[in-house]
């Protein structure tokens, strides 16, 4: 054991006072770190300038005041207890509707002169406001959850890097096993695909060890490198997903921001911006390409022959038309026009049943398939059809999303504002869970770790998720990883404890 690990686990042995928290302990440092504190006032600073450049953009008002709720939204939730995936889900979702706002900053026009007219700037208003809904339903249920103690805050660091590692990897095969199970076992997909969090949530609590030790530098950089690689392996290119588990681990373990750290931020985005507009240029001929047709999901190529693809256009960057690139994938991430789409039909041709979407998403998830083998399937593609009256198949085929979301499916049950007591509903839901796994004796990491495998199998797609896959995989993570957390994590926690004694 070196010294500096025993240096640790010495300091971590003693008896700590439970009334000195994490956020007691951190006043003592002058060092600013990056936490929600940071970011708010960063976002505050962001909101002034924009307030500077609002007047001279097509929808003023509107700009002005989407550029101030990523401020609102972290004042709200940001205590010093709250899990740090919770803002990411919150801030991401802004991403997405914000996106709209620059869009229309670029082609010189207001939402309201797009092809849905008014509707756009009605669907960009609702969302702002789904989303402060969020923020307030997370805040009353965590508002008061305690801070951790300096020895919680820190007992993951009493495990060697080398032995979080191997759980690690580890994870990568229970997570490729179970998701193999999931497609392998008939109605059984939600089940595995919670379980398939484990492996986020190991290279969770690996960054976290790395950014709180300083120790296990070489294989974080190693782990960050097999998943961007095995990203770029599926369909969906994944690779994205690593960037954001290591920016949330790194606000979680409170890092100290200077000016090399600022300096790492940066280039962590310059990678992260470049492999995504590189995939945004790419995407729709290699899917082609990997599947052989222009409406499949279905990858038909081997996996060598794809990689060699993507190794040969990556050599060919030059020919990229990067501003066209980039504004493709403002779009994609913007997603308003498909809301706003839905206000327009649902003016039109009101909905004949009564909250029919909530009511579809309860039965999905109340009657799993095992015991209700006839249940009819609730496929994305055909709520699209239904409440967008579009044709889904010219979204697969630009390489985006079928589902309107499920901020979109409240507004068809309840309109405006009954739609924002559902969120509301959505959020204490969310939000209870995220409490209960807050709550367990884990180490502190190992919770955080937790919250992020559970934003990211429910909402990893943000706007998009559907009203049933929310409300399902909330619920199926819950029952999962309770399970998880009472009978699997004490087990690997007491190898990792007994590998630290005997180093």
């Amino acid at each position: 054991m070196s010294p500096g690990t025993a240096e640790r686990v010495s300091l971590l042995a003693q008896p700590v006072d439970r009334s000195m928290t994490i956020a007691v302990v951190m006043r003592t440092v002058d060092a600013p770190r990056l936490d929600l504190e940071l970011i708010r006032r960063s976002l505050f600073y962001f909101a002034i300038a924009n307030f500077v450049v609002a007047p001279f953009t097509p929808d003023p008002l509107a700009y002005g005041a989407g550029a101030f709720v990523p401020f609102l939204l972290t004042t709200i939730v940001g205590r010093p207890a709250t899990p740090k995936a919770v803002g990411f889900f919150l801030l991401w979702q802004w991403g997405q509707v914000f996106a709209r706002a620059i869009q229309s900053v670029l082609d010189g026009e207001s939402m309201a002169a797009s092809i849905d007219g008014p509707d756009v700037l009605y669907a960009y208003w609702y969302a702002l406001a789904s989303l402060i809904t969020l923020a307030v339903a997370f805040r009353l249920v965590l508002g008061t959850l305690r801070s951790p103690t300096f020895s919680e805050y820190h007992a993951h660091e009493r495990w060697r890097p080398s032995d979080l590692v191997t759980v690690y990897l580890v994870a990568i095969a229970a997570s490729l096993a179970f998701i193999f199970l999931g497609r392998s076992v008939p109605g059984a997909d939600q089940p595995f695909q919670a379980a398939a969090q484990v492996k986020v949530i190991a290279l969770f609590l690996l960054c976290t060890y790395v950014f709180t030790t300083g120790l296990g530098r070489g294989a974080l950089l190693a782990a960050i490198a097999i998943e961007i690689l095995v990203g770029f392996t599926g369909f969906l290119a994944d690779f994205r997903a690593v960037f954001i588990y290591v920016a949330v681990a790194a606000v979680a373990a409170r890092i100290k921001w200077s000016g090399a750290a600022t300096a790492a931020a940066l280039a962590w985005l310059a990678v992260l911006l470049t492999l995504a507009l590189f995939w945004t240029s790419v995407k729709v001929e290699y899917r082609e390409y990997a599947t052989g047709s222009e409406d499949s999901q279905q990858i038909k190529v081997p996996l060598e022959q794809r990689m060699t693809y993507l190794g040969e256009r990556m050599l060919d960057l030059g020919g990229t038309k990067w501003s066209e690139t980039s504004y493709v994938l403002l779009t994609r991430l913007a997603y308003i026009d498909i809301f706003g789409q839905v206000i327009g039909v649902d003016r039109g041709v009101r909905e004949p049943i009564v909250v029919r979407q909530w009511k579809d998403a309860l039965a999905h998830v109340f009657q799993p398939r095992f015991l209700f083998p006839n249940k009819p399937v609730l496929t994305d593609s055909d709520v699209f059809m239904r409440l967008a009256r579009s044709d889904p198949m010219e979204q697969i085929r630009l390489g985006t999303s079928i589902s309107v979301g499920y901020i979109a499916e409240n507004y068809v049950d309840l309109g405006f504002p009954g739609m924002l007591a559902g969120i509301f509903g959505l959020g204490l839901l969310f939000a209870m869970v995220v409490r209960y796994f807050m709550t367990r004796p884990l180490p502190w990491m190992l919770r955080e770790a937790i919250i992020m495998g559970l934003v990211f199998n429910s909402a990893g797609t943000g706007m998009e998720v559907s009203l049933p896959k929310l409300l399902g995989a909330t619920l199926m993570f819950f029952l999962v990883w309770s399970v998880m957390a009472s009978l699997a994590l004490p087990v690997a926690m007491r190898w990792l404890d007994r590998r630290a004694a005997h180093s």
